[in-house]
């Protein structure tokens, strides 16, 4: 059992500032959660392997296919500023142009 001294301790290391009903309710929620976490520490997992995901999940992603790409003129076409064939970066500390 979570008690309201635990949960005032965990909102201020996350700096979470919490109301009176809010830690009541923390406690109560968090309790909660670790009495699942009990229950399921009570089965027997031993022939059950570990798993990411409940069901098998696939890429959804395209194949990576190479595709002809941009020139080098078209990428800079847009670019704020460039130099020697590239795009300029302002120097770190630089005030914005």
């Amino acid at each position: 059992m979570i008690d309201r001294a635990q949960v005032e301790h965990v909102a201020r290391l996350a700096r979470l500032a919490l109301d009176e009903s809010e830690k009541d309710e923390m406690a109560r929620e968090l309790s909660g959660v670790l009495e699942h976490i009990e229950k399921i520490s009570e089965l027997d997992l031993a022939d059950v392997p570990p798993t990411s995901h409940v069901v098998d999940v696939t890429t959804p992603l395209r194949a990576d296919e190479p595709t002809a790409c941009l020139t080098r003129e078209q990428a800079l076409d847009q670019a704020p500023a460039t130099q020697d064939g590239g795009f300029l970066v302002p120097s770190p500390g630089a005030a914005p142009a």
